[in-house]
Order: structure tokens, then C-alpha cells, then sequence
């Protein structure tokens, strides 16, 4: 799936030497010069995971590991039964086997991570209680943190979700609006890619003058769902037949994230403080024509492939858990492991509303997303429909992420 926005940045210290050769040949009986060169330091690399001693962390109010949504009335135990199970079955793979051999932290390995899933998953089945199940991790279970964005930890908290749409199977007059299939001979395409406005026009429109004509799967009523759907990387679809399918991730050409909000707020169209993705929404559906100003400023296009109704599908090639599923950067995160994240998210009320709320949760990293980079980023996956499109939309904030591995 998609999934939408900070940089790890390097410093790197780089020695610069100024030629003397001008100055050498003014003198032409002078001595030969040797010119001292400092030799390059390669730079130091901090893992992205950094083990913890618990007691350092914990306090008698507060300590790792306390999950209790998993029990009472609304505890979702069996979902994160589920997402341990979905990442086994990744974890099983050639795919895994390739991945963690160029795993950067080495005491991080498929097994040991494999191992932890299956003592992690006899331990929910068995413990009563968060506390027995905190007391259990706690006793077994070594903490890794993410050094995050700052190296102290802060790791910055975004959500995602699969949006449902309705769209036809055919063009009409109403639905003209195209998400399209990856092109058989992408692999092949020259780089720089072409942009969104030379693949779609600036309308959305470019129809049959574009060389993706013919590889349409559905056409929408308005352009905002199909961007909406390349942001989020999948969606359930309500055809107009009155049949279901769904469309998830299939490639995307080579272009970093934009933040279209951001772009807005530049502009002075939105305040950029309290910029949340229904206000965005709503801004664009009262405001149609500002799309074809906008939308082309995120360069990057995705195809998708048609999934038949399938859940979404995360990067390591399992379905996503709504709540128990995350997405990180994969080249320094370990795929498929268990995690454990703590950041406020919104939960709906008996009025109605969202009410921000704090809690730890045990989940599983499956997926990635062309704006989650560096070890400060996590993209929290919150479901499908419009109350996880409601609540993903005013997810934010900063929080903390750590991994668990079974004590060696």
C-alpha cells in the first residue's frame, strides 16, 4: 500500500582541497609541493534500533507493554492473532530470507525474529490479563527503540486506510475519471519517468492523447477519488452494476512524495496549523477547479492491479490488520516483526465524535510507503470505510516505536 513524510538525513564530513597547480606553475624551479591530504572518515552510522534496559523507561504509572484493548468487551485480541499469523506466513517466504540477510542490525535475524512471533502469539493466547501479558514480555522479551527523527527517540505518527469508492467498469459521460493498470513494459520505461500531468494531463483528462490509453481498470465520477486512492494504495470498490471488487498497489514512477496540504497552506488557500485530511477534502469538493492546480504538483503516479475484493495488502505481500498492522521505512526496520508502538490516536465517542487518546499497542510491521522514510516515521494502519478514513485523517502526531525479540 501507499503510505503518506520525513527524511533521514546523514551529515557526512567531506574534506575539500583547493588545486595549487596555478600557483606551481608560476614557479617553474621551485621544489616539487607535496600537498598533505586529509584522509576521509567514513561516517559513523547509528543502527536505527538501539536495545533499552526497561527500567530505565518504566515507571510505576507507566511501563512498556501494558496493551488492554486487547481484553474487555471491544479487545481485539483475535486481530492481532491474526497479523502475527499473516507475518509467520511471510516470514516463511524466500522473499524474507532475502530480506533479512541484508538486514543492517546482525543479532536481528529471521530466526530470532520468527522465534519471538510464535512465544509472542502462545503468550496472548494464554495470559488473562494485560498485566500477566506485560509481566510475560517484560520477562522474556528485550526491547529494541527506534532512534527516531532526533536520535532521542520521537518518532512522528501518520495513519492510513482503505477508502471505498464507487466507479464503472466503463467510461460514461458521469464516470470519466480512470485509475489504470501498470504498463507491461514499465520496467522498460527511460528515467526520469514522465510526470502525473504527462501521464493524465493537468484535467486529469489527457483520455486517448495519453500512453496509458487502453489500460484503464475503472472510471470515476470526480478526480479526488482516484488520488485518494493512489495515496492510500488500495480501496473496495461498489461497482455501478451493483457488484464489489477492490484494487490494490501494483508500481509507481520514480518521484518523491508532495504534500499536497502543504502546497495549499504555501499558497495561503489553508492555514497550515490544524490541516487535517477532511479539511483538504472538504476544501477540494467545494472547490473543484483548484484539482487541476494541485493534484499535478505530486508527480509521482501509481497503477494498481484489480484484487477481486481482497483486503489490502501491505508490502511484504500479506493483508494489513486494521490497528495491529504498521508501516516503516524498510530498509532499516525489520519486516514482518513485532512492535510495539505508543502514540494518541482518535476514537470515537458515544456523542459521536473523536476524542484523542493515548495507548500502547502491539503490532506487526508490514508494509511500507513512498513517503515513509527514516527511522522517525510510522504510518498506522486504521481500516477500511469512512470512519477509518475520518479518524486516519486527524491522525498525528509525535509518539515512540519499539521492536521485540526474544532474550538470547
Amino acid at each position: 500500500m501507499r503510505k503518506n513524510l520525513t527524511l533521514l538525513a546523514l551529515s557526512l564530513g567531506i574534506a575539500f582541497i583547493n588545486p595549487l597547480s596555478s600557483v606551481i606553475a608560476q614557479a617553474p624551479n621551485s621544489q616539487p609541493v607535496t600537498i598533505p591530504v586529509t584522509p576521509e572518515i567514513p561516517p559513523v552510522v547509528v543502527p536505527a534500533l538501539q536495545p533499552i534496559d526497561l527500567e530505565t523507561v518504566c515507571t510505576p504509572q507507566n511501563c512498556l507493554g501494558l496493551d488492554e484493548q486487547l481484553w474487555g468487551k471491544q479487545g481485539d485480541k483475535q486481530a492481532l492473532l491474526t497479523s502475527i499469523d499473516n507475518s509467520l506466513r511471510y516470514l516463511a517466504t524466500n522473499k524474507a530470507v532475502t530480506a533479512y540477510q541484508n538486514y543492517p542490525i546482525k543479532e536481528i535475524t529471521l530466526n530470532r525474529v520468527q522465534r519471538s512471533l510464535v512465544r509472542f502469539r502462545q503468550l496472548v493466547v494464554s495470559s488473562r490479563s494485560a498485566a500477566e501479558l506485560q509481566a510475560a514480555v517484560r520477562r522474556e522479551f528485550v526491547f529494541y527503540q527506534s532512534v527516531g527523527n532526533d536520535g532521542k527517540g520521537t518518532v512522528k505518527f501518520t495513519a492510513y486506510y482503505e477508502p471505498v469508492y464507487v466507479a464503472s467498469r466503463v467510461r460514461t459521460a458521469v464516470y470519466k475519471y480512470p485509475l489504470y493498470r501498470l504498463p507491461p513494459d514499465f520496467q522498460k520505461w527511460p528515467k526520469p519517468h514522465p510526470k502525473r500531468v504527462d501521464l493524465e494531463g493537468k484535467n486529469g483528462l489527457l483520455g486517448d492523447k495519453s500512453r496509458l490509453r487502453g489500460l484503464e481498470i475503472l472510471w470515476f465520477s470526480n478526480r479526488l477519488d482516484p488520488y485518494m486512492v493512489h495515496i492510500q494504495g488500495s480501496a473496495q470498490i461498489r461497482l455501478t452494476n451493483g457488484r464489489r471488487t477492490s484494487v490494490g498497489y501494483a508500481g509507481g514512477t520514480d518521484y518523491a512524495w508532495t504534500s499536497i496540504g502543504r502546497e495549499l497552506a504555501k499558497d495561503g488557500k489553508l492555514p497550515l496549523s490544524g490541516l487535517t485530511m477532511p479539511k483538504l477534502i472538504t476544501y477540494f469538493r467545494q472547490n473543484p477547479q483548484e484539482l487541476s492546480n494541485y493534484l499535478p504538483r505530486w508527480e509521482r503516479f501509481v497503477f494498481f492491479a484489480e484484487t477481486n475484493g481482497a483486503p489490502a495488502t501491505g508490502s511484504i505481500l500479506v493483508p494489513v490488520t486494521a490497528e495491529r498492522s504498521i508501516a516503516t521505512d524498510k530498509s532499516l526496520m525489520p519486516p514482518g516483526a513485532l512492535a510495539l508502538i505508543i502514540n494518541s490516536f482518535p476514537y470515537p465517542t458515544n456523542r459521536g465524535k473523536l476524542e484523542s487518546r493515548l495507548v500502547h499497542r502491539f503490532v506487526l510491521d508490514q508494509d511500507t510507503g513512498s513517503a515513509i522514510k527514516g527511522p522517525g516515521r510510522v504510518d498506522y494502519f486504521m481500516g477500511s470505510g469512512q470512519l477509518a478514513g475520518d479518524r486516519a485523517g486527524i491522525t498525528g502526531g509525535n509518539g515512540s516505536l519499539f521492536y521485540l525479540l526474544l532474550k538470547e
